[in-house]
């Protein structure tokens, strides 16, 4: 008896015959075991889980994580970390703080205790966003940033490990600018403009999160047109950041964000990062076929993009002539800021 296998078939592995009388014919197979989306994706870009739940991030296994306070607040609400939101408020149990500055220690405190149950996980970076209300206060938000990484170095955790999420105001990116100077490495976010990114770019800050599926979102409202693959404004966008900063030098790096299909994600292969939702990592791995490298430093070297300075006035001019950035990064700024007061009203609820 003879058999002869498919390569799709010893892949799945089944085992079907092609029998010629009895001389045994061996197909002919191809070395090459096509990988899914996920696995092809990570030889592009880094792959960062947008979540703040912990098993998610055990599957995907990705480099760094990302979070913000709309995710915090979700996992704090669940069951199984809920024993974090609880040691928190225990180790606050002989604080001589009270009112306000005890529900803001203890969220820190929260904050520090997911980034370190992260941190066990991924091993790259954890990114800690500063609270949403300090994002037009430069010198507050400098203030908070040295306080979490201060938490953080208590732990025996470098700061190398830790990106500080910060708004991609005009003031946030100055107190990232300053932050920067002292090693401590910044994550400026709710970036929708070209403005901010150059400004972030001429701050030396560390990495950007364009939010793709937010300008989507804007673009389609407005225009009544669902966007598909490399004509997405939200793609576009991002696009044109990383074809900027890798033509004029700059290292600040790239992580696309906010994504609402895969679509977006394969498009934007080759970008520095990529922080994903854990539906979409599941739907990247289980996508099988070639995913091509669509972002490349030749292209952006090719690219007929011209270098510019912002100072304040330019930023904010150049800036508010953007409507869709200005709608939502304000919106933005402000789901964020109500959702760390959801936080607050939760803890208060279990003092």
């Amino acid at each position: 008896m003879a058999y002869a296998y498919a390569t799709g078939d010893l892949l799945n592995g089944r085992h079907p015959a092609c029998m010629w009388g009895d001389i045994v014919y061996v197909c002919a197979m191809s070395s090459h075991i096509i990988k899914n989306h996920l696995d092809q994706l990570k030889q592009f870009t880094t792959v960062v889980a947008d979540t703040g739940d912990f098993a998610s991030m055990e599957e995907y296994k990705p480099q760094d994580a990302t979070t913000n306070p709309s995710l915090i607040l979700q996992a704090a609400a669940k069951p199984e970390y809920k024993h974090l939101v609880e040691q928190a408020i225990s180790e606050h149990s002989d604080s001589k703080l009270a009112g306000d500055d005890l529900i803001e220690s203890i969220i820190d405190r929260i904050l520090i205790l997911f980034g370190l149950e992260i941190l066990k996980i991924v091993p790259g970076r954890v990114s800690t966003e500063v609270d949403a209300r300090l994002s037009f206060d430069t010198e507050a938000t400098v203030t908070k940033a040295l306080h979490l990484i201060a938490l953080y170095e208590a732990e025996g955790i470098s700061r190398d490990r830790i990106l500080i999420k910060i708004a991609s105001t005009w003031e946030g990116i100055r107190a990232a600018e300053q932050l920067e100077k002292e090693g401590i490495h910044c994550n400026l976010t709710l970036l929708f403009a070209f403005a901010q990114a150059v400004a972030c770019a001429e701050a030396g800050v560390q990495l950007i999160s364009p939010f793709v599926g937010r300008i989507y979102d804007w673009y389609k409202k407005d225009t009544g047109i669902d966007y598909q693959g490399a004509e997405d404004p939200g793609v576009l966008s991002v696009q044109k950041i990383y074809n900027y900063y890798k033509k004029f030098g700059y290292k600040t790096e790239v992580m696309g964000a906010s994504f609402r299909n895969c679509g977006q994600i394969t498009e934007l292969a080759g970008s520095d990062l990529l922080t994903i939702s854990p539906g979409l990592l599941e739907e990247l791995q289980n996508t099988s076929g070639e995913l091509t490298q669509k972002l490349t430093e030749a292209n952006a070297e090719a690219s007929d993009l011209q270098k510019i300075h912002l100072d304040e006035k330019a930023f904010r001019f150049m800036y508010n002539e953007d409507a869709m950035a200005t709608e939502k990064t304000a919106e933005g700024i402000r789901n964020f800021s109500a959702d760390i007061v959801k936080l607050e009203d939760l803890i208060k609820g279990m003092l």
